[in-house]
């Protein structure tokens, strides 16, 4: 039986999108020296809202729109708590995730009390029948226009040499002028809205639906591909490239004959196990930006 590998390779761009807007958005955050443990909440957020907003109004490009919305309220929010108040950023991001994925799932809970499964308007995949190019509108714009634009911004635009600065060295980009508070909450919000977009792709293009759990762990992933990629865009798009790879692949093998006897959760457990090893690989004496997890306070 010939393998399929162009389906494969169209699940992996599936699969990917998520993690490349989120991931992106976890980027831009560590950029400026804050480490966003929030992001799993974040996209859990991203999902919910943008899929409310579909449902409710049958629109889907308001349900992205909402979404975004719902990533900066995050953002300010992880602002609020480590820039002016300074909380542990450990601290602040988790309690960030607690706080969203118990707000959401309430919600749906009280709004949706039978259970009963609800669908949204989505997006519908463009060149269908094309193969690899059969994909959703955000997984074009996530390879074809975020990636080479923040590649863009983060190395070429003042934004990013003040973010670079920011996530370096505070005190002396504070004497230079730049604005340490307010670039850090820039950086939170934007990244927080990328991530947010990651989370509504999960309910406005690949499942058209919500459900508990929906994001199941890729915002832990999206931490680990920023650290694998070394705070630069295009390996980490690589790196979420390598992770859906893998989990297409494993899905694969789940329905093949040949490998009918390989217990279910260890193919599961493939992906992650494969970006663990990234990790350990690549992740070995990384250089981490000069002011991470360091909050900053004008003297």
């Amino acid at each position: 039986m010939d393998f399929p590998l162009l389906a494969v390779l169209a699940a992996t761009l599936t699969i990917a999108t998520p993690l490349v807007w989120a991931a992106l958005g976890a980027l831009i955050n560590e950029r400026a020296g804050i480490l966003n443990l929030g992001i799993e909440g974040t996209m859990y957020a991203g999902a919910f809202v943008g899929f409310l907003t579909a449902v409710t109004t049958g629109n889907p490009y308001l349900g992205l729109g909402t979404a975004v919305v719902a990533g900066l309220a995050a953002g300010a929010l992880m602002g609020l708590l480590t820039v002016t108040l300074g909380v542990n950023q450990h601290v602040a991001g988790i309690g960030t995730t607690l706080l969203l994925v118990a707000a959401c799932d309430f919600t749906n809970r009280l709004l949706f009390a039978t259970g009963t499964q609800q669908a949204a308007a989505s997006f519908e995949r463009w060149f269908p029948g094309l193969g690899v190019l059969a994909q959703y509108p955000m997984t074009f714009v996530a390879f074809l226009v975020l990636a080479p634009v923040l590649w863009w911004v983060l190395r070429s635009t003042g934004f990013g040499l003040r973010l670079h600065a920011v996530g370096e060295n505070p005190e002396a980009a504070d004497a230079a002028g730049i604005p340490v508070a307010r670039t850090r909450y820039a950086a939170l919000m934007l990244g927080s809205a990328l991530m947010a977009v990651g989370g509504s792709f999960l309910t406005l293009s690949l499942l058209g639906s919500f459900t508990l759990d929906i994001v199941s762990g890729r915002g832990w992933i999206c931490i680990a591909l920023v650290i694998f990629g070394r705070w630069k865009v295009w390996p980490v798009v690589a790196g979420a490239l390598l992770f859906g790879f893998t989990d297409a692949l494993q899905l694969q093998l789940a329905i093949t004959p040949m490998f009918s006897g390989v217990p279910n959760e260890l193919l599961i457990a493939f992906p992650y196990l494969v970006v663990i090893a990234a990790l350990a690989v690549w992740g070995r004496k990384v250089r981490y930006p000069g002011a991470y997890l360091t909050p900053y306070r004008r003297a």
